[in-house]
């Protein structure tokens, strides 16, 4: 083999369709070489595109497609050297193809607005853009305008101002396509408004909840009115006070900072106040770190706690790049945490580590196997201490199973990212293959199952939830069923907890990013390389990863309506998974630590800058994989104490000292 190239160089897909490109070998001659075997390896973006091998080999011609997932400018990489002939010198051959991948067409737009536009008010108007499939187009770009600006114009940003009487129509166009609104407009109805609830004293992160009720002359009730919403503040320390202190929309607002405020609805000429006061919300606690399970030889991934049947307490950990590895260690006292036994697997990774809620069987997930069939292992645990390999199942999880959820008699095993495989477990020495649930043209990464409902992260797709056994949907465990998908702001899903909020009696989901970079931020932090034990006679080595993202906050009380709610958002570090108990909120944030959050109340707005963080500890260990580096991994919290996994260091053990009473 000479030379490899790409036929055609480019291509330029829509989301979700699929187009065909040929890979052909030369030999120095020019002429097309046969082989007999698959000689290229290909690498592509997996959250962009899905190259599959198309057809039958014809000579030197691999027939392929490519298949967009995503927007974006894509290089799909083909090099020579998977098991097939290579250039003489043994130089690797390269050619890439480049895919456009973009939105399908606009088949359909409607605009609306909150209220009627009346004489005097101005109202925002939505767009909303549709494919031929019926799909949304994600914050679709229009252009607005109007018929009768003298009327009523409209901005940009689709706001609409009434300006005098009369008929006219608002349009907004997607790529051509045309949403329209048409109002004949009048004088203004409302003569008062009306400002119902609130509280005079409260903490920052508190959330208020007002309504405004717009009357007429004769005291009935205006249901189509606009009302606009305001605040004004006097800081208690005009010194510290940000520029932006609190927010409020429709009626719900939340101050970050403490001070007298004062929330404004108004209304035409009608106008409305309600004035409050905001304390801090003094939810700092002193945090002891209680003890240690160190381990620095390999990087530490997953844990997981559960009571043995002999009664002791145990945790289970995954390693990454540690040859097979998972580590079982008595935590019974966590001021003396030592391991119990070393459980050893053929894989490069076992990222997931689960037990079952009886703790009568656990599982390993596995990736980089030698014979590249992973799957998952099977641990009898009737000696906790000593876990036994019951079995190991890779029916469609061959390539390679990077999480997993165990319930009493099921496990949910992520095959490849690709979809999840539900296996009957109930029989340990033989698993069963029930079911599985693949969410089209979505990667995911993460699953939790609750009420049998499955929430599924799912990174651009957001969440998934899907019926396994509600029924409310017509699910079962052996037919799973679609029941929502929702979008996320950051398009980073990566980890799911369903939390039942009983202050509330809300349903939350709790939904987490994960983004191992820091590109396009002022600081990029290193790279992967770096990301290794120091080596002296190099140089390299021996910095901490550097990462971004936030954990998300949804009222999913009603699954198929789900709210955002609010963020907790740390600046420079990035989330990985989570755990929420008891109004507390268990973030292991990489290298910012593991983080403790007040979740009690309502929820609105960024959490962090509302004073609602209780605790941080970051595990520095002096001698750890990477020295001084904290990575929280996972965290649990269990009797009392708070249990997380670090990457460079191993298990730790802290707890949360009893909340005093500031001095004044």
């Amino acid at each position: 083999m000479a030379r490899i190239e790409v036929q055609p160089e480019r291509l330029e897909v829509a989301i979700g369709e699929t187009a065909s490109f040929e890979v052909i070998a030369y030999d120095a001659g020019g002429d097309v070489l046969e082989f007999a075997s698959e000689p290229f390896r290909i690498a592509a973006p997996r959250t962009g595109v899905r190259v599959e091998v198309a057809g039958e080999r014809r000579g030197g011609r691999a027939p392929l497609t490519v298949t967009g997932l995503a927007v974006g400018e894509y290089d799909v990489a083909i090099s020579s050297g998977g098991g097939g002939p290579t250039a003489a010198s043994g130089a690797v051959l390269r050619a890439i193809l480049v895919v456009e991948v973009r939105w399908p067409a606009v088949a359909r737009v409607e605009i609306s607005g909150d209220a009627f536009p009346y004489l005097g008010s101005t109202v925002l108007h939505r767009v909303q853009a549709f494919h031929a499939d019926g799909s949304a187009r994600p914050y679709p770009e229009a252009r607005w305008a109007s018929s009768a600006s003298e009327i009523a114009s409209v901005d940009p940003f689709g706001n609409v101002r009434a300006r005098s009487l009369g008929e006219v129509a608002i349009t907004a166009s997607v790529e051509g396509v045309e949403g329209r609104a048409t109002y004949r407009i009048r004088r203004s109805p409302v003569a008062e408004l009306k400002l119902e609830g609130g509280i005079r004293e409260l903490r920052t992160g508190d959330v208020q909840n007002f309504e405004a009720t717009a009357l007429a002359a004769d005291g009935s009730e205006v249901t189509d009115a606009p009302v606009g919403w305001s605040f004004a503040y006097q800081p208690d320390d005009s010194v510290k006070a940000p520029a932006g202190p609190a927010r409020i929309e429709n009626g719900r607002m939340v101050a970050d900072v403490p001070g007298l405020y004062t929330a404004v609805a108004s209304s035409g000429a009608a106008r409305a106040e309600y004035s409050f006061r905001v304390a801090s919300r003094n939810a700092v606690r002193k945090l002891a770190v209680v003890g240690q399970g160190s381990e620095s030889r390999v990087f530490t991934t997953d844990i997981w706690i559960w009571e043995g049947v002999d009664g002791r307490d145990y945790a289970m950990t995954g390693s990454k790049m540690g040859d097979g590895v998972t580590f079982v260690w008595d935590v019974t006292d966590p001021a003396n945490i030592y391991k119990t036994d070393s459980v050893f697997v053929d894989a490069r990774t076992t990222n997931d580590v689960k037990v079952s809620p009886d703790g009568r069987y656990g599982a390993i997930s596995r990736e980089g196997a030698s014979d590249r069939r992973n799957g998952v292992v099977l641990l009898d645990l009737a000696d906790p201490a000593h876990p036994r390999i019951a079995s190991t199942y890779d029916g469609g999880l061959t390539g390679g199973v990077h999480n997993m959820f165990a319930t009493d008699t099921h496990l949910f095993a992520l095959s490849g990212g690709d979809k999840y495989v539900i296996l009957d477990v109930a029989d340990l020495e033989s698993p069963r293959y029930v079911s599985e649930y693949n969410h089209p043209g979505s990667r995911v990464h993460d699953v939790w199952v609750h009420d049998g409902l499955a929430y599924s992260a799912e990174w651009g797709a957001g969440v998934v939830v899907v019926d396994v056994g509600n029924g409310r949907w017509g699910g079962t465990i052996e037919n799973p069923k679609l029941v929502t998908t929702f979008p996320t702001t950051t398009g980073s899903t990566h980890a799911v907890f369903p939390y039942w909020q009983e202050s509330t009696g809300r349903f939350l989901l709790i939904v987490g990013d994960e983004r191992v970079h820091r590109r396009g931020l002022a600081w990029e932090g290193t790279g992967p390389d770096h990301r290794v034990q120091y080596d002296p006679a190099t140089g390299r080595g021996g910095y901490p990863r550097a990462t971004s993202g936030y954990t998300q906050i949804f009222d999913f009380t009603d699954p198929e309506n789900p709210v955002q709610l609010a963020r907790y958002e740390v600046s420079e570090y990035g989330t990985h998974n989570m755990w929420a108990e008891d109004d507390i909120l268990y973030q292991a944030y990489y290298e910012g630590g593991v983080r403790m959050v007040d979740i009690s109340g309502d929820l609105m707005g960024n959490l962090y800058t509302q004073g609602r963080e209780i605790a941080v500890i970051k595990a520095h260990d002096p001698v750890g994989y990477v020295p001084n580096s904290p990575g929280a991994w996972s965290v649990i919290p269990w009797k009392g104490n708070i249990f997380f996994s670090d990457i460079n260091s191993g298990v730790w053990a802290v707890r949360l000292e009893p909340k005093t009473t500031p001095i004044s």
